[in-house]
Parts: structure tokens; sequence; C-alpha cells
């Protein structure tokens, strides 16, 4: 196999590589993002304890999500590193491999599902809404493959800089699905059933998109044939090293969604749990930036890894912290200055003033939960891209439950704060975490410089 020009605009210019590459990421993430809220705009309107089913089955559907990005991650860090290397046959063959694990992921959510989502509904404190969280819960993991598969050949596109193909079938997705949503839930009065519904046939219709590029039209780099398959162990144990913890970091930031929910509900009660799944919706928007040049940093530094060449690597760094840190700035700044009138638009549905004005008052304290996370997660991102998906693992299990979690507890539950002191905690811990993270990877880089400069 030869490099195409997609390839080869991924492996020159680093900062034009994360733009071509984030920047599109961004919108798909914002409109995917975008589409949650709809969910809980349109469910809010069904009843108090709907809106509080989602929230707590939410951090279920993002653990599903999360075993999808983890194995897209491992599978974009070593085909980059691949492709950075010139190894293009052995690029191909690992797609294939990437494609047999996410069966295997897909049929063991299958099984988890089909036993154990009622315990799992039950262990989320969510016993008085059961009914609800069953309704939307039960088709997401039955369904699962549909969220697995696309998350995964996402990511062999953006490996490849086929940012287009990348992006477009989940900008599809989220458009479908906000369309879905009203006919299915009220059109057809399945409630939140029609939720749950809605986001299956949105995500298959975006998958049979990819499938036509690679099985019809038959156009894209990697052929995704199993002609082309070579098994070969050492493949399949370089993308686990980085999907496994990459899949754990992503099952951590719902496993906090559950915490902060159970914290909530000790200090606050179900009412305050609504209207916290109102606002963590849009601290998640926040997040976006970070997670889309994330994903292009573990493409870009892995091609710079690969090549063994620290210039690019220390550029991508760089450039990555500073753009996400800018986008984060300006979106949270948006958000606290105009948190009511972005909260307002659940009163139309949910008829409730006093959700939206908590909810808005949540919104305004929990910005300040992203400030410094551009940090932490260029670190993250960097060490996924470089192999090493335990180091960046290590650092999310500090960032976010070592320390969030612990500050969220010790000043709601031990200091007697309050549900005050849990969002102020888990802002505290969050940002002292990626400031750590951060530090890390910069020795790290400058340990590969010393290495480069020696290998020349």
């Amino acid at each position: 196999m030869q490099a195409n020009d997609n390839i080869e605009s991924i492996t020159g210019n680093p900062k034009a590589a994360i733009n071509k590459l984030a920047l599109p990421t961004i919108l798909s993430m914002l409109l995917m993002f975008l589409n949650n809220l709809i969910d809980s705009f349109w469910v809010a309107g069904i009843n108090a304890d709907a809106l509080a089913a989602l929230g707590f089955i939410t951090p279920l559907y993002l653990v599903i999500i999360g075993l999808g990005s983890g194995v897209g991650a491992g599978a974009n860090s070593l085909i980059s590193r691949y492709v950075g290397a010139r190894r293009f046959d052995d690029a191909n063959n690992a797609v294939i491999h990437s494609i047999i694990l996410t069966v295997i992921v897909s049929i063991i959510v299958l099984i988890t599902g089909i036993f154990f989502l009622d315990d799992l509904i039950i262990l989320l404190g969510a016993g008085s809404v059961s009914t609800y969280c069953l309704s939307y819960g039960q088709i997401i993991f039955l369904l699962n493959i549909v969220f697995l598969a696309p998350n995964v050949t996402a990511s062999v596109f953006r490996a490849e800089g086929d940012v287009r193909r990348a992006t477009n079938p989940l900008i599809f997705t989220a458009i479908l699905n906000m369309i879905f949503d009203p006919i299915l839930i009220y059109g057809l009065k399945l409630g939140i059933f029609g939720a749950g519904l809605a986001t299956v046939i949105a995500s298959l219709a975006g998958y049979l998109w990819m499938i036509y590029w690679i099985y019809v039209k038959r156009d894209t780099y990697f052929k995704f044939q199993f002609r082309y398959y070579k098994r070969k162990l050492e493949i399949y144990k370089e993308i686990l090293v980085v999907s496994l913890p990459a899949a754990t970091e992503e099952i951590i930031f719902a496993l906090v969604a559950i915490i902060l929910n159970f914290l909530i509900m000790v200090t606050a009660g179900v009412n305050e749990v609504a209207s916290f799944t109102i606002a963590w919706r849009f601290i998640s928007i926040a997040f976006l930036p970070c997670m889309a040049i994330g994903i292009a940093t573990i493409t870009v530094s892995g091609i710079a890894y690969g090549a063994r060449n620290w210039k690019n690597f220390d550029i991508t760094i760089k450039y990555s912290t500073l753009l996400s840190l800018a986008i984060t700035i300006l979106i949270c700044a948006t958000f606290f200055i105009f948190a009511y009138p972005i909260c307002e638009i659940f009163n139309f549905q949910a008829g409730n003033i006093a959700l939206v004005d908590r909810s808005a008052q949540i919104l305004q304290i929990l910005v300040f939960y992203n400030f410094l996370i551009p940090f932490g997660a260029t670190a993250a991102y960097t060490y996924q891209g470089v192999g090493s998906g335990f180091k960046s693992l290590g650092l999310t299990i500090l960032r976010e439950l070592i320390l969030s979690m612990a500050f969220a507890y010790l000043m709601g539950i031990v200091l007697n704060m309050g549900v005050f002191g849990v969002y102020l905690g888990a802002i505290i811990g969050m940002n002292i975490g990626s400031v750590i993270g951060f530090v890390c990877i910069w020795i790290f880089n400058l340990k590969f410089k010393k290495q480069c400069d020696v290998e020349s």
C-alpha cells in the first residue's frame, strides 16, 4: 500500500493536521451532545421522574460509547504509529483486528444488558424510577453494536486522515435523532422508550452510510476486508494496551456522573439530580473541544512518535493545549453569562420554573469544573497516541476519582457543606489533577527529545 493525499496531509505540519482532524470533529461532537440535550428537552416534557431516570441511565449509555471509543483509540493509536513508520500493510491488518475486538465487546455488553441491567439500575440508586430506566436502557444495551461499530470505524477514518467520512455520519446521526425524538416520544406516544429507539435508529442510519463507502463504493483507503487479515497476537496486544485504559477512562467519566448523582441525592434529593442532569449536559459540551482536539492529538502525536520526530511531537502538545484551552474558556464564559436563558429552553416542555432556575445556578458553578481540563486532557490523549495507555488511565483516575470525587465527598459530606460542597470539591480536585497531568506529559516530552537527539 502507498500513501494517499489524506495520509500525506496528516504526516506533515502538526498544526494543520490537528486543525484538519479536530475542527470538524468538534462540530460533529457538538451536534451529538446537542442531540443529548434534545433528548433531555423532550423527556422533560413527560415528567421530572423521566428526566431523572435519563440522568441515571445516561452514565450506562456513556459506558457503551466509552467502550467503542476505547477500541477506537487503540486502533487509532496503533494505525497512526504504523502510518508514521510507513508500515501501511500492518496498518490495514490492524483495522481488521479492531473490528474483531468490536464484535467481542458488543457481545459482552449484550450479555450484560440481558442479565444484569435491572441490578445495575438498583445499584445506581434509581429504584424509584426503575420503570423509566428500563424503558430507555433495554434497547440501548440490546442493540449496542450500532453505537460501538460507528465509533471504531470513525477512528479508522481519522487515522487515515479522512476526516469527512469520520464526522459526516455522526452529524447525520445527531440530526436524525433530533427529528425522531418528538415523533416517537409524542407522535407515536412511546414515551421515554421512544427516546431510546430514536437514538438507536439514528445511529444505525449513520453507520449504514459508513458501510456504503466501505463495501459498496469501495473507495476508502483501508479496505475492512478479511482477506487482508493476518492474525497477530502482538497487534491485539498493542490495540488493547491503549483501548482497555481508554475505555476504562470513558467508564470513569460515567462513574463520575454516577458518584455525583449519588452525592447530590444524599445532600439535596431527587429534584437536585434532575436540575444537575440539565446543567451537566452543558458542562459536557464545554469538554467537547478537549475531546475532539484530543482525538486529533492521538493521531498526530502517534505519527510523530512513530516517525521519531520530536519537533512535530513538541508542537503537537503545545498547540493542542493552547487551542483547546482557548475554545474551552470561550464556551465556559458563554455558559456563565447566559446560563439562565440557556436553561430556559427546558421550561418550554417541563413547565417547571424552579427546575430551570436551579439548573442555571448549578451551571454557573460547574463551568469552573472544565477550566484547566485542557492541560490534563492533552496529557491523557498524548499518552494514548504513543501507546502508553495505562499512564493515561493513571492520570485520569488521579484527576477524576482520587482528587475530584474525594474532594467532593470531603467538602460535601465530611465538612457538611452540602450540595455546594459537592460541586466545589469536584471543581478543586479536577483542576489540581489537570495540572499534575500536564507536568507528567511535559517531562515525557523532554525525555523523548533526548532519545531523538541520541538516535540522530
